[in-house]
């Protein structure tokens, strides 16, 4: 896989992607969201994962892996393909001389509350379907410091919520999260059957997974203050 660097449409001078970091939760950012472009992410190395909008995929990987999967509608396919990627021995460098403009949002809109609901969802189908079972024990606790992190951000009027304003705001924003995750709850048989199917494809082990996680992650403080 090759990620490229992918710029912000309307501010080209700074960073949207450089490839991708992950909360051991599952959420996961891109690399360097928001900086300005000072050339900090100028040396071809290795990433995580592309992100979606801008990247290359080998077609035997592809071939031999499947491609993205359908229940991951419009948020973390990219992230659930990379991963899967990486699982079955595959790995991702970054291109900087790639570089692209993209409009953030494009979907449905930075402040919209669908896009929060299947930001959601699908990241507790990623740790269903691909984490190692030892951070799927710990999601809920590293969840749980995550919206704690989140709401002392916007407290200072930073974050993602933030662009919720008001009680009510944050209210419709919980109601969508609690909404999501009784959808992911839904879902979790299918993935468990898909993590089943996927074991001949294994290359690394779960202590080996847990390593790369680690080795990209994002810090919490770090993740609850940008607005991706």
């Amino acid at each position: 896989m090759a990620a490229s660097k992918i710029l912000v449409w309307e501010s080209p001078e700074r960073i949207d992607k450089a490839g991708h970091l992950i909360y051991l939760d599952g959420q996961n950012r891109g690399r360097g969201t928001g900086e300005l472009d000072r050339g900090q992410y100028d040396q071809e190395e290795e990433v995580l994962w592309p992100d979606g909008c801008a990247c290359l995929y080998r077609r035997r990987m592809i071939e031999e892996i499947g491609g993205f999967d359908e229940d991951f509608f419009a948020y973390a396919d990219d992230a659930e393909l990379g991963l899967r990627a990486r699982i079955a021995g595959w790995g991702c460098v970054y291109v900087p001389t790639a570089v692209v403009r993209h409009h953030r949002g494009a979907t449905l809109g930075l402040a919209n509350l669908r896009r929060l609901e299947l930001i959601e969802r699908n990241r507790v189908l990623l740790v269903a379907k691909l984490f190692p079972w030892r951070l799927v024990w710990l999601n809920g606790a590293l969840y749980l410091a995550r919206l704690a992190a989140g709401a002392l951000a916007a407290a200072r009027n930073r974050g993602e919520i933030n662009r919720f304003p008001g009680l009510s705001g944050k209210l419709r924003v919980l109601w969508t999260m609690c909404k999501a995750d009784c959808q992911a709850l839904w879902m979790i048989p299918r993935m468990l059957s898909k993590r089943r199917h996927l074991s001949p494809l294994r290359k690394l082990n779960g202590s080996q997974i847990t390593r790369l996680l680690w080795k990209h992650r994002i810090p919490l403080r770090e993740l609850s203050e940008q607005s991706n």
